[in-house]
Order: structure tokens, then C-alpha cells, then sequence
């Protein structure tokens, strides 16, 4: 890519000095073994507990989100995913472009446990096909996410 498009994720990223890669999807695949992008790759689900708060779920793309798991892990009777017609006016982010970094007011972040083993994560930049790659450890660092068991 010549010209990396700034978005409101990697400007927060570069003024907390974290380490990234950013990607647009058409780039995916690409890699020496094209498989390895894709299991890194994670949506981000934000959803909507019964006290009306709001919690993001980071979790591996080819997975499903529990929302038992995610009510437990967000100390919540039930959660229900927020309409998309929300999504837009609390995060700042439409769907399929909605990252964890720099949504429009910080919410409790749960990334799934078993990612935060992996070397990288790639998570949406802020806008559709384009992504950022970056260590588990460091994204959960900058948005204060903690890990839990979410997907079924």
C-alpha cells in the first residue's frame, strides 16, 4: 500500500507508541502461509447488557459468541447484541468497520481468552476491509480489555 489511510485507530495506536501493522483486507492472504491471517483475524460484537450498559466482545472470527459466556464474563443476567442501527451513534464505527481502538467512549472489553495466546490479533481499523495486526497483549493494554472464555 502507498498511502496508509489514518483513522481514528491508528492515530491512537502511533500517539501511545504501539507497535502495528495495518492491512487492507485485499492484502490478506498474501503471507508466506495465507491460512495464518486468517485465524488471527477477530470481529469485534458490541452488545447490550439488562442494566442498559454497553460491552464489546473481541473474539476470532470463525467463531460464534456465547451470549451466556459473555453475560458471565460482563456480570450480567442477560446480553443481547446491540441492533445495527445502534452501532453507529454509540461507537462512532458502522458494521464491519467497527474497531475496539477509539470507538466514541470506552466500554468494558472482553477479547476471548484463547487469543491472547496468539503472537498477533488483527482487528477492524475503523472502516471496512481495512485491518490492524498487533500483539494480543498490547490491544487489551490500550482499551483496558480483559480476557475471558466467549465463544461457544
Amino acid at each position: 500500500m502507498a498511502k496508509t489511510i489514518k483513522t481514528n485507530a491508528l492515530r491512537i495506536l502511533d500517539k501511545n507508541k504501539i507497535s502495528y501493522e495495518a492491512k487492507d483486507s485485499s492484502d490478506l492472504g498474501t503471507s508466506d502461509s495465507p491460512d495464518t491471517d486468517a485465524t488471527l483475524i477477530h470481529k469485534t460484537l458490541v452488545a447490550r447488557g439488562v442494566s442498559k450498559e454497553l460491552y464489546v466482545f473481541i473474539i476470532p472470527l470463525s467463531n460464534e459468541l456465547d451470549l451466556k459466556k459473555a453475560a458471565s464474563a460482563a456480570k450480567e443476567k442477560k446480553i443481547l447484541m446491540l441492533p445495527e442501527k445502534e452501532l453507529l451513534p454509540n461507537t462512532g464505527y458502522i458494521k464491519g468497520g467497527c474497531s475496539p481502538i477509539g470507538m466514541k467512549k470506552q466500554y468494558k472489553t472482553f477479547l476471548e481468552i484463547s487469543s491472547i495466546k496468539m503472537e498477533q490479533v488483527i482487528v477492524s481499523g475503523g472502516k471496512i476491509k481495512f485491518r490492524i495486526k498487533l500483539k494480543p497483549g498490547d490491544l487489551m493494554q490500550l482499551i483496558g480489555a480483559k480476557a475471558a472464555d466467549l465463544v461457544k
